[in-house]
């Protein structure tokens, strides 16, 4: 495991070459990878999100393919299409380019609901079903899609189903001052230094198994429940306020993401059990896209985050 560990600490020396800061969205996305899940990433355009999901495919040699989402867009050009062969009368399938190890879906609220929509199965299923036929994507299979804030114009409400499908999501803001300043050194000079192989399949593979050798004592499972229950029963918790402000609590898979999380973030940071402030440090990432707020909530301008945080500073902490 201790072997494991420091090849996982050499892979984010090698992603900060080129990845400046950032250090929630590697993070995470490592933690998506460890976990099999996928990641939304919510920021304005230029915080390095294409460059960290191709920084990341050639620091641990895995295919990695990008989406641009548009209005226009439709699903057969994500999933592929089957085409008719004239001389032998059959069809044969062109596959589309989610089948690939990293899918990075860019401004995924571009595009229409039936376009975001078509990424569920292969989400969910890890498969694609293109006419009578299913197909397996690759593994490991990873999605991080980018999204624009909801406040700007040309965009589009991810349905419920769709934001329950992705593990976790990190809002990702301009770097710091000292950050900036490398940046544009660096850009300017062109002197950003070559992302090499650090990280194998097989280590990947390792290190999933290694995730289940994180203890977690029963009494933080049962405070991961807890604060899971808070969203849907605010009241039991001494959180009346919050009865007005959330219209439906998140669901099952929340609790099991908060789980997983909670156990790969303890091991990104080289622990072998789970502490209260791994599952703190996650929990944001995991609700905030799935708590569904009230009209009252919005209008007054009441934040997810805002919510979580009261109920982190009031269910009890083992």
């Amino acid at each position: 495991m201790k072997q494991i560990y420091e090849k996982i600490t050499l892979l984010k020396k090698e992603l900060s070459k080129t990845v400046i800061g950032q250090e929630e969205m590697i993070n995470s996305l490592l933690i998506g990878l460890l976990c099999e899940g996928h990641i939304l990433v919510e920021g304005a355009p230029g915080l390095a999100k294409t460059t960290t999901v191709n920084a990341l495919s050639r620091a641990i040699n895995l295919d990695a393919k990008r989406i641009q989402f548009t209005p226009d867009l439709l699903p057969s050009d994500i999933l592929g299409i089957q085409i008719y062969n004239q001389k032998d009368h059959s069809f044969s399938i062109k596959k589309g380019p989610l089948f690939t190890n990293l899918l990075l879906a860019d401004e995924i609220n571009r595009a229409p609901a039936k376009v975001q929509s078509a990424l569920l199965e292969a989400m969910q299923e890890k498969q694609v079903t293109i006419g009578d036929e299913t197909l397996k994507v690759p593994a490991p299979f990873l999605v991080m899609a980018t999204q624009n804030p909801i406040e700007q114009e040309g965009v589009y409400r991810l349905p419920e189903a769709q934001l329950d499908r992705f593990m976790m999501k990190v809002i990702v803001t301009h770097n710091r001052e000292d950050e900036e300043l490398e940046i544009m050194k660096k850009a300017a000079t062109k002197s950003f230094d070559e992302i090499s192989e650090v990280f194998s399949l097989h280590d990947l593979q390792d290190a999933q198994k290694a995730l289940e050798n994180i203890h977690i004592d029963k009494e933080l499972e049962r405070y991961i429940v807890q604060l899971i229950l808070a969203t849907r029963e605010p009241q039991r918790f001494g959180l009346e306020n919050l009865a007005r402000e959330i219209l439906f609590g998140v669901s099952p898979r929340a609790t099991i993401d908060l789980y997983k999380a909670s156990r790969a973030q303890a091991y990104l940071a080289g622990k072998t059990f789970v502490s209260p402030s791994d599952i703190v440090s996650v929990t944001h990432h995991v609700l905030r896209h799935r708590i569904i707020l009230s009209y009252e909530a919005r209008a007054n301008h009441i934040t997810h985050d805002a919510i979580i945080s009261q109920i982190i500073q009031k269910v009890p902490v083992p």
